[in-house]
């Protein structure tokens, strides 16, 4: 079936505060994970909150990758999202998976733009 787009939604538990905390680290990491998945970097935007927490987002040719962090409860929401064959958003969830330390991955994946019938789109959750 046609999709226009790939939708990953990632959850990382206990992970490292300091990483999850540091804007430049996470920063860092997005746009290795993006590089490591073949996408092509369009633009960064990231921000760091008081006291704690980072959230930013790469865009990329092919979408987006984006971050929200809780250095307190080392705790990470990605979301990935894909169009086209060119990257490969496992290959970069796997690699913040590592870089942010963390134990635990939970991940739902999405065909996204599915063509209905009477010219609208929808969705639907993948096994993963």
């Amino acid at each position: 079936m046609l999709t226009l787009g790939k939708h990953y939604i990632i959850e990382l538990s206990k992970c490292n505060a300091e990483v999850l905390n540091n804007l430049s680290k996470v920063k860092d990491v997005l746009s290795q994970a993006a590089i490591r998945a073949n996408a092509e970097i369009k633009e960064l935007a990231f921000h760091h909150f008081y006291p704690q927490g980072v959230s930013g987002v790469v865009v990329i040719a092919e979408s987006h990758i984006s971050v929200h962090t809780w250095p307190e409860n080392g705790y990470a929401a990605l979301d990935i999202y894909t169009c086209g064959e060119k990257a490969d958003p496992k290959v970069a969830y796997e690699y913040i998976k590592e870089q942010f330390q963390a134990q635990f991955l939970h991940c739902t994946e999405l065909d996204r733009g599915l063509p209905c019938a009477d010219g609208s789109f929808t969705h639907k959750s993948v096994p993963t």
